[in-house]
């Protein structure tokens, strides 16, 4: 749906006339560029979007001012909520982390000396946490199948992680888990 001529020419002088003004004022309460060309694009569109709304005159500058300040506002609610949530997830992943970080590299150089196929069966099964019958729908395969090559893995990654000097009596299931992430 179209904005008639006239209306499309009123935006475009709304835009000159008062660009300047709203991206100073945006400039001014944003952290980065990029953040403040959002804010301003977000604005015009609210403008273009709501053009009846928009008072003429004096009242075009202001008005927009409101529209800008609205669009600042919920960007920095949104930032608050992403480093709120940053913040957790940094919080829970510290204390899933093993707590022998020593051997991580042992693990994680034992799981790389694996083929592809197991790499892949021990991850979907320790770091995804799929069963044997998620597995086979992922893989394609019947789920005996799978419970069959899973098995074959897990013996050869442990004969790995002995290779390298891991207990792996220790850590057992978990040093999938702390092969996540080493040397990435």
């Amino acid at each position: 749906m179209g904005h008639p001529p006239d209306e499309r020419r009123r935006f475009e002088e709304l835009y000159a006339t008062h660009y300047d003004a709203i991206s100073r004022y945006v400039l001014r309460r944003t952290d980065s560029s990029d953040d403040a060309v959002d804010a301003i694009g977000e604005t015009f569109l609210t403008a273009w979007r709501r053009l009846d709304s928009v008072p003429e005159g004096d009242g075009t500058r202001l008005w927009l001012y409101g529209v800008a300040r609205r669009v600042l506002a919920n960007h920095h609610r949104g930032a608050a909520r992403r480093e709120l949530l940053i913040t957790r997830l940094r919080s829970e992943f510290a204390e899933a982390a093993p707590s022998e970080p020593e051997h991580r590299a042992e693990v994680r150089a034992a799981f790389d000396r694996l083929t592809a196929e197991d790499r892949e069966l021990l991850s979907l099964t320790g770091w995804e946490g799929l069963s044997p019958s998620e597995i086979a729908e992922v893989l394609g395969c019947r789920v005996g199948t799978v419970r069959v090559r899973l098995h074959r893995a897990r013996k050869r990654f442990a004969r790995q992680l002995a290779l390298t000097g891991v207990d792996v009596e220790r850590y057992g299931a978990r040093a999938v888990t702390m092969a996540e992430g080493v040397g990435k």
